[in-house]
């Protein structure tokens, strides 16, 4: 599973900053230490991490006035490219600034990248000063403030909502929300105060209902994305509690970590559909969730 981590230690921090010159520094031969510039202590910083620890990707962001957040920084290890980690990262720090009140994005896109952004809703304003002297950028722009920018198919989420809602009743008095989906994660938020035990966190039950909708909920939206109907019920789940949460109830499923054969209900049959979810309090991971899921076929009519 991957997930989005701050680094806090020395160590952690050391490797972060390798990671950066690593892959945006040395291959134009520039120094250790290129890779940084007097916003670090300001800034924001993020790296995607694997199950063995290792920085695959990273990423950086820092209000430049209050309303608008400056991204820079993203890189994906080669070995990880091509598999939505790109976009993962932006999503972690576009949340990161509309946390912080930004309604306003902007990135200094070298030409390879710019593509990339586009393709994430950002648009070319005008021609940026050269980095470090020599590599040619464009200045682009994204709205923080839009909620179809925050939704990939804001139709089928505002359906998902409603569905909660009106069929599984424990969504709303949990204050569950779908908050992002970009057709490679999902992300749902839950209120704590709604689900506050006597010791001031949330409780262990209420940790695993968010889990298990988000999983339901990422398979929902994957039949939408293949035209697909079924009934999903959960078949089997899973969790390992590591810490409590105190202040932002968060849930993610990566599409990456969902296993199984729609094709089934293409043919009339049931599908076995296994997912991990992660659940986090605000950016510290707190606990995982392995589901067993079952989509069954609709009877003719219903």
């Amino acid at each position: 599973m991957f997930k989005i981590v701050t680094p806090q230690t020395d160590d952690a921090l050391a490797a972060y900053y390798h990671f950066r010159w690593q892959y945006l520094r040395q291959p134009w031969n520039f120094p250790p230490g290129s890779e940084r510039d007097e916003y670090e202590q300001v800034s924001e910083h993020r790296m995607v991490v694997n199950n063995d620890g290792d920085i695959i990707a990273c990423g950086r962001v820092h209000l430049n006035t209050a309303e608008e957040a400056q991204i820079r920084h993203i890189a994906v290890h080669s070995d990880y490219q091509r598999r939505g980690l790109g976009q993962f990262m932006l999503n972690a720090l576009e949340a990161v600034a509309r946390e912080l009140g930004a309604i306003r994005a902007v990135t200094n896109s070298r030409e390879i990248s710019i593509d990339f952004f586009q393709a994430c809703g950002f648009k070319v304003e005008r021609e940026a000063p050269n980095e470090l002297g020599l590599l040619k950028r464009q200045q682009m722009v994204k709205k923080l403030d839009d909620f179809s920018l925050l939704v990939l198919h804001p139709e089928w989420c505002q359906e998902l909502q409603n569905t909660w809602t009106e069929t599984i009743p424990i969504t709303e008095h949990m204050g569950i929300k779908l908050h992002q989906y970009t057709g490679k994660s999902l992300e749902t938020r839950a209120s704590l105060n709604k689900n506050i035990n006597i010791h001031g966190t949330m409780f262990a039950g209420s940790i695993f209902s968010l889990a298990t909708l988000t999983g339901w909920g990422m398979i929902f939206l994957q039949l939408k994305n293949k035209g697909l109907d079924g009934d999903i019920v959960l078949g089997d789940g899973n969790i390992h509690y590591h810490k409590p949460i105190t202040m932002k109830p968060r849930a993610v499923c990566n599409i990456e970590r969902l296993k199984g054969k729609f094709t089934l209900l293409e043919k009339g049959k049931k599908c076995r559909l296994e997912l991990e979810v992660e659940v986090l309090d605000d950016t510290q991971p707190v606990a995982e969730f392995h589901g067993i899921y079952w989509v069954l076929p609709k009877e003719d009519g219903k």
